[in-house]
């Protein structure tokens, strides 16, 4: 059986933000049985040199599909697509939308939201890097409501990975003013995360991960 590595145990603040749950919320709309494998990043359980052999780098998530590792949240979740042919379209034109907006999630929309987190909770915030980084997802935010009007997913007329991936990198840490302007992506989010197979993926892991 599919084996997710996810956690068990984690720090307070990060508790229900974690991106084993890109991988629990995909499973869950795909339908798949998994199995979890469940690590307490407290008690330094991805430092092990057990975990070190699934993942080099220490981080969740992780899966073992029968032997075949995969990490990294966007390539499990593309792995998954394409391995179950669920939220991924099987043209290569379709297929060609999804891999872009997956990217784009995780690399054009996650950097500068995901940098003006960690400067403000590194002591920077109000600093001039801050505010530099601030304006810089304020503007991709932006874009990407652009591009959402009109639109009911991101990628496809289909729900997708794409979807999850995108819908998870605007929660969490995100600054909330940075999405208070864009109608179109706030009601982006609240659609996608009005789904039924979220909200189990969510409530099973909120029962299982304890907090730190």
């Amino acid at each position: 059986m599919l084996k997710v590595y996810g956690f068990a145990r984690v720090n307070r603040g990060a508790r229900g933000n974690t991106r084993d749950l890109r991988v629990l919320w995909a499973l869950e709309e795909m339908g798949l049985g998994y199995e979890i494998v469940g690590l307490d990043h407290p008690n330094h359980d991805l430092d092990s040199a057990e975990y070190r052999a699934v993942n080099p780098f220490g981080q969740i998530p992780a899966i073992d599909d029968d032997g075949t590792v995969v990490t990294e949240s966007g390539a499990i979740l593309l792995y998954l697509g394409r391995q179950s042919g669920k939220l991924m379209p099987r043209d290569l034109a379709g297929e060609a939308q999804v891999l872009r907006w997956s990217v784009a999630a995780l690399s054009t929309v996650e950097l500068p939201l995901l940098s003006h987190w960690f400067v403000n909770l590194s002591g920077g915030k109000g600093t001039k890097p801050s505010e530099a980084l601030r304006g810089w997802g304020a503007m991709r935010v932006q874009q990407l409501d652009g591009w959402l009007a009109g639109r009911e997913f991101v990628a496809t007329d289909q729900f997708t990975v794409a979807d999850i991936l995108m819908t998870h990198v605007l929660g969490g840490g995100t600054d909330p003013g940075l999405l208070e302007p864009c109608a179109n992506v706030l009601a982006y989010r609240a659609r996608c995360l009005g789904r039924p197979a979220w909200e189990r993926a969510f409530a099973a892991y909120c029962e299982r991960v304890q907090a730190a």
